[in-house]
């Protein structure tokens, strides 16, 4: 059989053989198979299945079929569209909704650490544009839940945020004044709008840097311990940290509707 190289995989990196995905299986990919077969179960499609795992000891996901970012640069223009942010948006509440009930088999454990408690949804955690599989104009889903976890519906969201609106600093080190204030504020509310969030916009301007900075602190951690994709993450590290400093230098009227 032949194994076609996906592009992107910084972490994990996967191959797909006969329609089917196959990638490093984790301590936590279990717990993980287990989320995608509720969302399954729930009849959302807009994620893949788990299929189990390989003679190599390697996960099984359905392919979802549509274009990726990859290594390309620049991004395509389907990533700054306003109707994808909407739909990103629709696709967060969609999956925060349905796992809030999510029962985590016994064994249960996330990349992220923590367990599934009361008040908690599990996000995709990295649902951001270079995960995103699109067709045309639709939002397919998104690929690589590795690193889901149990977490805040503002947390989850928070990461979207940067990356899409985007809330995240120049990735080239120009100052963010390069940025047009209104226009990310307005891009904000319209994610926000979409996702139907009814919480304090202020406070979740406050969620915004927190995010960015324990993002930034995992992969310096990990990179201390000596993972080489942390490593090469590093440069991602400094600019969620740079993100963070200029996210809280936003006037209160950004956060407003």
């Amino acid at each position: 059989m032949r194994e076609e190289t996906l592009p992107g995989g910084n972490t994990t990196g996967a191959v797909l053989i006969d329609g089917v995905v196959h990638k490093r299986a984790a301590p936590w990919t279990a717990t993980v198979h287990a989320l995608l077969r509720h969302l399954e179960e729930a009849g959302f499609d807009s994620a893949p299945r788990a299929l189990g795992i390989d003679d190599q000891g390697r996960e099984m996901l359905t392919y979802l079929p549509g274009e990726t970012i990859g290594g390309r640069e620049p991004w395509p223009d389907w990533a700054s569209a306003d109707s994808m942010l909407v739909q990103v948006g629709q696709w967060l509440r969609r999956v925060h909704d349905l796992t809030a009930d999510f029962t985590p088999p016994a064994d249960e454990r996330w990349f992220i650490g923590g367990e599934m408690g009361p008040g908690l949804i599990v996000g995709h955690q990295d649902a951001a544009p270079y995960n995103a599989v699109v067709d045309g104009g639709r939002l397919v889903g998104f690929c690589d839940w590795d690193i889901a976890g149990p977490s805040s519906r503002s947390w989850d969201l928070a990461f979207s945020a940067l990356s899409w609106v985007p809330l995240a600093s120049p990735p080239d080190g120009t100052p963010s004044s390069s940025h047009d204030p209104q226009e990310q504020s307005r891009r904000l509310h319209l994610l926000l709008d979409a996702y139907g969030y009814d919480g304090d916009r202020r406070a979740f301007g406050a969620v915004v840097p927190q995010r960015a900075r324990r993002q930034a602190g995992v992969i310096r951690r990990m990179a201390d311990a000596g993972d080489a994709a942390s490593i090469a993450l590093l440069p991602i590290a400094e600019l969620l940290e740079r993100s963070a400093i200029d996210v809280e230098a936003l006037p209160d009227a950004f956060w407003l509707h």
